[in-house]
């Protein structure tokens, strides 16, 4: 299979069933940071902010991950997000559970404030 050259191509190659909360994931993700651009980024959906990473996200067979790439949402979110952490930068949301959209929000919010403090530096 080839490398998506877009986020409707990553989207058009997943299976119906993925599909459908990858694109939640991502809606999700676009009302918590309207401004934030789209990209593919090491072959994933990728949003960025203040020109900066903001969050990238992708579809496995028995779960979704969040990628934000920040010490500062581990810590903001602690306890609520423990549930859900696998490494150091990854967040698991198992397949066939709903999203937890309250916490993608917060988790983009933390992110946003994030690249907003490193822009005004």
């Amino acid at each position: 299979m080839a490398a998506p050259t877009s986020v409707e191509d990553y989207l058009a190659a997943l299976p119906e069933e993925r599909r459908a909360a990858v694109e939640e994931l991502r809606q999700t993700i676009k009302a918590a940071a309207p401004e934030a651009t789209q990209a593919i980024s090491y072959q994933m959906p990728t949003f960025k902010s203040h020109g900066q990473f903001l969050v990238s996200y992708a579809a496995f067979k028995n779960h979704y991950s969040l990628f934000p790439a920040s010490e500062a949402v581990v810590e903001a979110l602690g306890e609520e997000l423990k549930p859900y952490l696998a490494g150091r930068g990854t967040i698991r949301f198992p397949a066939g559970y709903p999203l937890p959209v309250h916490l993608v929000t917060k988790i983009v919010k933390v992110r946003l404030a994030e690249n907003a403090a490193g822009e005004r530096r």
